[in-house]
């Protein structure tokens, strides 16, 4: 019979080896493992906030968006027809001219003139009030205070009898448009006169007055200075 053979029993190199190996794997699962599932934790987390913090913005962004779209439809809905609504104005003044120019003892002793002229006055009536349904209304500046916004002061008169800077002639009718000018009032303005107070702010600390359009205002706007001034 062959003789048994048996394993050779283990050296000390293998018990040393077994052990170090044994000392790792406890070693794996020490507390640098359990800081690994915390750690990508922290991650997700800050992950998260950050996916947050873009998507509120995002929300924000798209919001003022509507809120611009909206009010641009708003201001292209009132204001669409300033350029046919500025040609219209002269049919107007022509209107006025045609008044203005017949002297009234010319109309009280010509019957059918005053019916004439009566029925000018009723046309320019009833295109103010076609103009007033669609927000473009008349400025009546004579005596107010010049306002830059919509008058366009043409030259300045000596007047110590009002407070200086006060509208005391009207060349040319101004009107506006919403909160808008739509042509400013051509207007003479008195100086030498007291300096006007300080205006009141309006309720809410905001000024009323209509915006100032650049294009309907040649030279700012602001008054001429005559040859003495």
């Amino acid at each position: 019979m062959p003789d048994d053979k048996t394993d050779p029993p283990e050296t000390n190199g293998d018990q040393a080896k077994d052990a170090d190996t044994s000392k790792a794997k406890s070693s794996s699962t020490g507390p640098a493992a359990e800081a690994g599932p915390a750690a990508d934790l922290d991650t997700l987390l800050a992950e998260n906030a950050e996916l947050r913090d873009q998507l509120l913005r995002s929300m924000a962004d798209m919001e003022n968006l509507h809120r611009r779209t909206e009010r641009e439809k708003s201001d292209i809905a009132r204001y669409a027809i300033s350029n046919f609504a500025r040609d219209v104005l002269t049919v107007g003044d022509n209107l006025k001219r045609t008044m203005d120019h017949v002297p009234p003892e010319a109309a009280a002793g010509d019957p059918a003139l005053k019916s004439f002229l009566e029925g000018v006055e009723l046309t320019e009536r009833e295109l103010l009030n076609v103009l007033e349904r669609h927000g473009v209304t008349r400025i009546e500046p004579l005596g107010a205070r010049f306002d830059p916004n919509c008058h366009q002061a043409m030259y300045e008169v000596q007047n110590a009898d009002v407070p200086e800077g006060t509208v005391v002639e009207v060349m040319q009718a101004g009107y506006v448009i919403g909160d808008r000018c739509l042509r400013p009032a051509l207007v003479a303005v008195a100086k030498g006169g007291a300096k006007p107070a300080k205006p009141q702010a309006k309720d809410g600390g905001t000024d009323a007055s209509p915006k100032a359009a650049n294009d309907d205002f040649p030279g700012g706007g602001q008054p001429d200075q005559d040859e003495g001034g």
